[in-house]
């Protein structure tokens, strides 16, 4: 690799940009969750600004996600993954199997109290041990409960990157937080501060160009009115080099 090819290299990383002509790699599962609060006339939406020293988009507002753990399947629940929105995430194929589909739940809910200390769960009737990034919920009395939870859409990757993933965002109604976690939030954490914006604020214009077109999908669907289950559901991925944009039936 030349000097001239590495120093490209080092600026789309510096820039939050992955090079784009990697071996193929097969995509992750991933989950997101997008948090809104309905109370005011204008929907908001929870994202969190990175730290402005990570290597990956610093400084940036994001919502809470990452990659499915292997353990995710295998975490108690308040409650089970409700039978409309495991028949959702089943759509598309190769066909998501019922323990996948928990996983992806559970993961979404994982995520979102490691990432900014806000809990979805329930009291738990049953005594489980749950440790970890789950400790806070044990800590709490709690158990993990995707039953509030619903699917917006599903992206991924494009082909050619390092970190390729298959998303599925997810959404749930502020209400549905039971518990916060004091001290996630700070100044050498990866999120350094959370907000609540409004959905077509100037923040929100700064986000990935595929979390905004999720992001457009959700407040289509709440303009609609509550959020349904029966919805269609978008799945965003690259054909040809272009974003194809296919309904997941």
């Amino acid at each position: 690799m030349t000097d001239t090819t590495q120093t490209a290299e080092k600026a789309k990383i510096h820039e939050g940009k992955e090079a784009d002509h990697h071996p193929y790699f097969r995509p992750r599962d991933a989950a997101t969750l997008i948090l809104v609060d309905r109370s005011s006339t204008t929907p908001k939406v929870l994202v969190g600004k990175r730290h402005d020293k990570v290597v990956f988009m610093p400084g940036k507002f994001v919502f809470p996600g990452g990659r499915v753990d292997k353990a995710d399947y295998r975490v108690p629940c308040a409650a089970p993954v409700t039978a409309e929105l495991e028949a959702n995430l089943a759509k598309g194929s190769p066909k998501t199997p019922a323990s996948r589909a928990k996983s992806l739940a559970v993961a979404a809910i994982r995520e979102a109290c490691e990432e900014t200390g806000l809990c979805l769960g329930r009291k738990a009737e049953i005594k489980a041990k749950l440790e970890g990034p789950w400790q806070p919920f044990a800590d709490a009395g709690l158990l993990p409960d995707p039953s509030s939870l619903f699917l917006i859409a599903r992206a991924i990757t494009p082909p050619g990157r390092v970190k390729r993933f298959d998303t599925r965002f997810f959404t749930a109604d502020a209400s549905a937080i039971t518990h916060r976690v004091d001290g996630v939030i700070h100044a050498d954490a990866e999120l350094v501060e959370l907000v609540w914006v409004e959905l077509g604020s100037k923040p929100l214009a700064d986000l990935h160009p595929m979390t905004r077109n999720v992001l457009n999908e959700l407040h289509t669907r709440l303009a609609t009115g509550p959020l349904r289950h029966d919805a269609p559901v978008p799945f965003f991925h690259f054909y040809g080099g272009k974003m194809q944009k296919d309904i997941l039936g």
